[in-house]
């Protein structure tokens, strides 16, 4: 038996979901994971050992935006959990991000400005929880996106669980919690490489151990130097999680290829810049020099 409970969220305007979906459709880590429509998404969580699929379709505008909700688990849904995959939902899709006082810097900038038109009302769609992205960025660095997807897809399989909705069945990633005490050769042999199964562990262990508040809300260095002191995350990985994983805009990933190559395409005339001028450029844009970097690869890639 599916049990099921259904909402309504409020996203600060502006707020588009047709962009969300459509980054995700292009979006290599998730591919085939969710169900994308053109007005709805569903999806799947595992929230402290329960599995939880959540479907969310636009019912408002991008200027009053609403969205309804529906969430199927095939155990009772008690309030505290709907209200944690509320929080989860709305982090996802980043709805509380108000993004005005991007585009008013944003306009006033002549190479960036047809960027806001082409992605008006997209709020960054972030990975589902941070140690996803933190899992995704020790799979996928010097990897093939095909090999390191199998790789997360095997993880999913054998230590996430599903949920079945309307006959579909939807794979949730596994909670740190559920990799913490996993013995990494028996990861080594799912994933066949024991260097990204011991740096999986180290991972699991660490997200296993920290409040997800801290990581929100405490100071950028100082969750940054504790994602770096986990084994197998260095700079890029930090950022990286950072920015996808926890939304936080107050730096720029200068030290990404593909970054500096999507800066460099809108306001280089042909020329590849530097680490130090694309920062001069992200510094204009103060606390939302991580969305205008975002904007830029997202722009590239749709």
């Amino acid at each position: 038996m599916i049990n099921s409970t259904s909402g309504q969220l409020n996203p600060t305007p502006p707020f588009d979901f047709a962009q969300s979906l459509n980054f995700l459709g292009l979006f290599p880590p998730t591919q085939q994971e969710q169900s994308l429509t053109e007005q709805s998404l569903t999806k799947a969580i595992c929230l402290q050992g329960q599995m939880i699929a959540f479907q969310v379709k636009s019912r408002g505008s991008v200027e009053a935006p609403q969205l309804a909700y529906t969430l199927f688990s095939d155990q009772p849904i008690a309030a505290q959990t709907e209200h944690a995959a509320v929080d989860r939902l709305s982090f996802f899709l980043s709805l509380a991000d108000d993004l005005r006082p991007f585009y008013a810097i944003g306009r006033n900038d002549p190479a960036f400005a047809p960027i806001i038109e082409q992605l008006y009302g997209y709020h960054q769609v972030k990975f589902l929880t941070p140690f996803e992205n933190a899992c995704w960025a020790v799979l996928s660095q010097r990897n093939p996106l095909p090999i390191a997807r199998k790789m997360k897809q095997a993880l999913t399989t054998q230590f996430g669980g599903s949920v079945m909705v309307n006959g579909a069945g939807y794979g949730a990633f596994p909670e740190p919690a559920q990799l913490a005490d996993v013995d990494p050769t028996e990861l080594a042999v799912l994933l066949h490489n024991a260097r990204r199964a011991d740096y999986l562990s180290a991972a699991a262990r660490a997200f296993a151990a920290v409040a997800e508040a801290f990581l929100r809300t405490a100071p950028f260095d100082e969750v940054k130097a504790w994602l770096q002191s986990i084994k197998g995350i260095g700079t890029w990985s930090a950022d990286f999680i950072l920015l996808r994983g926890l939304g936080r805009m107050e730096h720029v990933p200068i030290t990404e290829k593909r970054l500096l190559e999507a800066v460099s395409r809108v306001y280089g005339r042909g020329q590849l810049l530097n680490g130090e001028a694309v920062q001069s450029l992200a510094d204009r844009y103060g606390p939302w020099q991580g969305y205008w970097g975002h904007y830029l690869r997202v722009a590239e890639a749709d």
